[in-house]
């Protein structure tokens, strides 16, 4: 057991690192190819903290491990709000400033409450799935049509802080070096976590949903909380909510799209009645503290780290979700 869970660590950390490595190697591509650096900012840097999701969303679909795939990006969404930008906001109080960002939001919800209609019958569907990729396209153009917006504006607190932190250097060569090494790790990190998360699961005898929302999905997110806390402590405030507001599009988008594309069918009905109401909640406590209010400080910090650990109480000894 001691192994397994190491080696699921040890998975875990080769896929962020796998992930960060394929963002930095497509980044340096793309502005080979001539692509502006804001629209390489605000879409490829922005998927990429859901990047750890996406390749064990499709790992796990193609070990038949639907449950794992939906608890995945379900919960990542909950722990981006009440962990990482609780931590964020006690580490260091900080203001959105952003129009874009507060234009983004509102999508973010109502794509939230999209996945709804794409969960609630108990199945997913390869409708369902060609659905959710379409709202991903629409997002991408949208994403790039306000980034050319603003890159003609040139105001935009959260647009300068992208292209700040894009990287400066970089040959070809080093980025096509680092794209095999990505490409070469990831599937063996993503079977390592697989692998191992399903022996925890059975030791356990814990849901693979549950194992998901939890274990999985606080791994998965580990960049978006290393984004966020550098952000802060850099004043770069808004790029610290912009990836929380990217990555949980595409946790549902894409992370809840891909399971509904590779394998199709039942899962279980508790991400729907119990953990979808959940995302949604703490989705609009996100709204509210960011559009309306802006400020996010302390006292708002303690009180999502205090709504983090009382849903994995009742995750865990509120309801039935461990295996008869």
């Amino acid at each position: 057991m001691l192994l397994a869970t190491a080696l699921l660590i040890i998975g875990l950390l080769l896929v962020v690192y796998s992930a960060d490595r394929l963002v930095y190697s497509a980044s340096i591509l793309c502005r080979a190819l001539g692509v502006p650096p804001l629209i390489i900012g605000m879409t490829v840097v922005s998927i990429g903290t859901s990047l750890p999701e996406i390749i064990v969303s499709a790992a796990a679909s193609l070990h038949g491990q639907v449950d794992v795939a939906i608890g995945t990006g379900i919960g990542s969404n909950i722990v981006n709000i009440l962990l990482i930008l609780g931590l964020t906001a006690v580490l260091q109080p900080f203001t959105v400033h952003s129009d874009i960002l507060r234009r983004e939001i509102p999508l973010m919800l109502v794509v939230s409450l999209l996945a709804g209609y794409v969960l609630y019958d108990g199945e997913l569907s390869r409708l369902d799935g060609v659905f959710l990729i379409i709202l991903t396209v629409l997002w991408l153009l949208f994403i790039i049509k306000i980034a050319r917006l603003a890159e003609r504006q040139g105001n935009d607190k959260f647009t300068q802080e992208q292209l700040a932190e894009l990287p400066r250097d970089g040959s070809l060569p080093v980025a096509c070096l680092w794209l095999g090494v990505a490409l070469i790790i990831m599937p063996m990190a993503t079977r390592m976590v697989i692998d191992n998360a399903t022996v925890m699961a059975n030791y356990f005898a814990m849901s693979e949903l549950t194992l998901g929302l939890t274990i999985v999905a606080l791994g998965t997110s580990l960049p978006e909380l290393a984004t966020a806390i550098a952000g802060v402590r850099k004043g770069e405030n808004d790029i610290a909510v912009g990836n929380i507001i990217g990555s949980n599009f595409f946790n549902i988008a894409i992370v809840l799209g891909i399971p509904a594309l590779i394998a199709p069918g039942a899962f279980n009905p508790l991400a729907f009645s119990r953990d979808y109401g959940v995302m949604v909640a703490v989705s609009v406590i996100f709204a509210l503290l960011c559009w309306r209010r802006r400020q996010i400080g302390r006292g708002a910090g303690l009180l999502l780290i205090g709504g983090f650990m009382a849903w994995l109480a009742f995750l865990y000894w509120g309801t039935p979700l461990f295996i008869e």
